[in-house]
């Protein structure tokens, strides 16, 4: 797997209400317990910082400021607690870059399975400000075999620490444990899913009808949400909640067992904002509950690995490894491990702290840049929806005029309220839900369904499955016209053509929704390219097996539905819909 197909880190990032001090000995003991279940040596207590505060301004020289007014040398020490476990930890100010702001860190290394597994915990506080929280885990591989990274898990320490801190993200607080929503909660749910300081997802749960919440949690949710700690606020609606919530959420709805992931700046008035919020249907669910818990978790994952850092956390300088240890005389038994390098310089000089320090400061303005490029785009999305919708509205009057055109017989006036009646029938002749249009496909004679009845019902069950039925049915409905057109040699190119020069009288379908391939990506990736080789008639491949790279694109979002086809006019005279679901496998899906 290449570095960017590699699963990304486990990160958390979170406020406390807690003082700096009390934060990093509550870390600092949950770490120790940790450590010591685990059979390895617990490190003594952090030496109290000797000299100047770290707060307070020092003059310049062997411990005075690097880069933008970062301390160079700060306390840092190395303690070995065991065969290759490793415990760095740091502290000092940064005075040059926020007044009154200083950091703790601890970074943590123990042996793992083709490599080792690194836990990095940084606190970061000033006065008057939220004391900030970062915990990162990840596997550092060793060795020059080629191997398949593995997602790192969430790390004890991160269920520990959340309920003793009072964690939160912003406004939102953040649990281990799903909260269950009761009627009276409605509105405060919708608050923080509204709220513009939210930062991290909100991942809603709804329970069957016919079953018993505590049944529900028990089988489903908790196992369901375990790879989430840290990494969204998670809620349950109970019965009662679950009609107000879909009520007054019309757009976002979640219901019949389903699970949705809600990203921040969600816009409850806007029908295109829904397909921003992926949702997880029951019947993946039911299918395999680890595997869909795998598949929840990789959205918030990235999410959380990609979104910037506030400024207290960023102003963190990279960490300046003490020197390696010298051999330490053998302690009596009891006594405990004994600091293998107390506060000392960096081995690193100072070119190549600043040459790190530079690449950890580019990476994190490509964040924010990231950021911010991903806010325009769901901006510009939801706005090009919009526009879609009403010239949907405008080539269904153009439809209805020109059939009137093609028949009339000598002039004739044009009733609005007559067109406009013939409008809406032109447009209620779509099928409303997925169910409708797979037993109405035999209205499209050029076009065979090959693909999974299966995939195509279950979308009946996402929240906006009547939109995304209908629009599927113009897609359809232009693929049908495009044929008719191709088999007679009159289409001029391929259907992403026809859809930028569509014929007058003939349904009209938005070519940026006509993708005619995969990416050179998917296409190179054997399990990708393998989910969009689709069933096909033995006439046209002899494996019964065909690459479908074209589609449609059935709104937007990670997740939302996709129609993979093959095109063989110029053969068979023929086109075939080998899939019609929610978005396969490629770099950016859920």
């Amino acid at each position: 797997m290449t570095p960017e197909h590699a699963p990304p880190p486990y990160r958390m990032t979170v406020t406390t209400p807690r003082t700096h001090r009390d934060t990093v000995a509550l870390a600092d003991q949950l770490l120790a317990s940790w450590l010591k279940e685990e059979g390895h040596e617990e490190p003594p207590p952090p030496p109290p910082p000797a000299g100047p505060a770290p707060d307070a301004a020092g003059p310049p020289g062997e411990s005075g400021q690097g880069r933008a007014g970062r301390p160079d040398g700060p306390l840092a020490e190395r303690l070995r607690l065991g065969d290759r476990v490793l415990l760095d930890r740091d502290t000092g100010s940064l005075r040059g870059r926020i007044p009154g702001a200083r950091y703790s860190r601890r970074r943590l290394r123990t042996p793992a399975a083709h490599g080792i597994d690194q836990l990095t915990l940084t606190v970061a506080s000033a006065d008057e400000r939220p004391c900030w929280l970062r915990l990162e885990a990840e596997h550092l591989p060793t060795g020059s075999g080629v191997r398949t990274p593995s997602r790192v898990p969430v790390p004890e320490l991160a269920r520990s620490l959340l309920p003793l801190l009072d964690a939160t993200d912003g406004p939102v607080a953040l649990s281990p444990q799903p909260r269950v929503t009761a009627r009276t909660e409605v509105d405060a749910l919708i608050d923080e899913l509204c709220d513009p300081e939210r930062r991290l997802p909100v991942v809603v749960a709804s329970v069957p009808p016919a079953v018993a919440m505590d049944t529900w949690l028990a089988e489903v949710v908790h196992p369901l949400l375990r790879h989430l700690t840290g990494l969204a606020s998670l809620y349950v609606l109970g019965h009662a909640a679950l009609p107000l919530f879909n009520v007054a959420l019309e757009y976002h709805k979640v219901y019949g067992g389903a699970v949705r992931t809600y990203l921040p700046e969600v816009d409850p008035a806007s029908r295109y904002d829904g397909g921003r919020h992926p949702v997880m249907p029951r019947h993946r669910i039911d299918e395999d509950v680890r595997r869909a818990a795998a598949l929840l978790a990789r959205e918030p994952r990235r999410f959380a690995a990609e979104l910037p850092l506030p400024d207290l956390l960023a102003a963190v300088p990279v960490l300046q490894p003490p020197a390696e240890p010298r051999p330490q005389p053998v302690r009596p038994a009891g006594q405990g491990p004994a600091p293998v390098a107390g506060p000392a310089r960096s081995t690193l000089g100072g070119a190549d702290r600043c040459e790190r320090q530079t690449r950890v400061d580019e990476l994190e303005r490509i964040r924010r840049s990231l950021d911010r490029s991903r806010r325009r785009e769901a901006r510009l999305l939801a706005d090009t929806d919009q526009q879609d919708a009403v010239l949907r509205q405008v080539s269904a009057q153009v439809r209805v005029l020109t059939t009137r055109l093609c028949t009339v017989v000598g002039p004739r006036a044009v009733d609005q309220d007559e067109l406009a009646a013939d409008v809406r029938a032109d447009q209620e002749g779509a099928p409303g839900s997925f169910g409708e249009l797979v037993g109405r496909f035999t209205e499209f004679p050029l076009l065979d369904f090959t693909g999974d009845e299966k995939e195509t019902l279950a979308l009946d069950g996402q929240c906006d499955g009547s939109g995304w039925a209908r629009l599927t049915w113009e897609g359809l409905t232009a693929l049908q016209e495009y044929a008719a057109a191709a088999v007679q040699g009159r289409a001029g190119g391929d259907f992403k053509q026809w859809c930028e020069h569509t014929p007058a009288g003939c349904h009209h379908f938005p070519p940026r929704k006509a993708v005619r391939g995969e990416s050179r990506t998917v296409a190179s990736h054997a399990k990708w390219k393998r989910q969009r080789m689709l069933p096909v008639p033995a006439c046209v491949d002899s494996s019964r097996r065909a690459f479908m790279g074209a589609h449609l694109r059935i709104g937007g979002g990670g997740t939302a539905p996709r129609v993979h086809y093959l095109d063989d006019c110029s053969r068979s005279g023929r086109i075939y819909v080998g899939y019609i679901g929610l978005h396969l496998t490629n770099t950016r899906t859920n």
